[in-house]
């Protein structure tokens, strides 16, 4: 596939699925661990529509970005159950629409919980949003945080992509499966880790509680 964003670049389209508010974001990664903000918007619809109407709308925004944009991959944000029952099911039904225009387009499709995005972004698996946010700033080098939240947290997940999904020779995420069972691509055998990786690394784990035992542990994250 021929990489939209230019030679040592990868271009992620990352999803943060909801019927009501679902965020896209197209950022260009290289391997260097840069970025390169390319669009972001939130589509939504409403709740007196109907659902079939609701979930049309998703797939066509959808459709139209990669056809758009061209993504080499398509980075979705993990869900969890949670105790909004609608709330799981309406981000499910997005998600869902949203896998099958990548799958229908060859294009890969990969999994990030939300505490993955913000360690790999901010070195701290339970920051808040708006340390998040101020790093996707930085990173990406906007002028301001993009609004709403939902944009915001679709740029943060086209950002851990990049870092975590092996673009940068290191994927932190393969050994964890989605919630639906599949699993990440692995990275590259052998990839040295740069300086900058080795310290991503290191932070990464310092954000993970103590599992039973003194192993490290996976912190839960109560958002799906």
């Amino acid at each position: 596939m021929a990489v939209p964003g230019g030679r040592g670049t990868r271009r992620v389209l990352a999803v943060d699925p909801g019927l009501t508010r679902c965020g896209f974001a197209v950022v260009d990664m290289s391997a260097q661990r840069t970025g390169t903000f390319v669009h972001v918007q939130v589509s939504g619809t409403s709740a007196h529509e109907a659902l079939e109407r609701r979930v049309l709308t998703i797939m066509e925004t959808a459709e139209e970005l990669m056809e758009r944009f061209r993504p080499d991959v398509v980075a979705v944000e993990r869900v969890f159950a949670q105790n909004n029952a609608p709330t799981v099911v309406g981000t499910a039904q997005a998600t869902g629409v949203v896998i099958a225009a990548a799958a229908r387009r060859g294009i890969p499709v990969a999994w990030h919980t939300p505490s993955e995005v913000k360690a790999a972004v901010t070195g701290d698996g339970s920051a808040d949003k708006e340390s998040v946010n101020r790093m996707v700033v930085r990173i990406l080098r906007l002028d301001a945080p993009p609004r709403p939240a939902d944009a915001a947290d679709a740029l943060a997940l086209a950002v851990c992509h990049g870092w975590r999904g092996g673009m940068a020779g290191v994927n932190a995420a393969a050994a964890t499966s989605t919630h639906s069972g599949s699993r990440p691509a692995q990275a590259p055998r052998g990839a040295a880790l740069t300086p900058a990786q080795q310290a991503w690394r290191r932070a990464e784990t310092a954000s993970r509680g103590p599992a039973p035992g003194g192993a490290p542990g996976r912190r839960s994250t109560g958002r799906a």
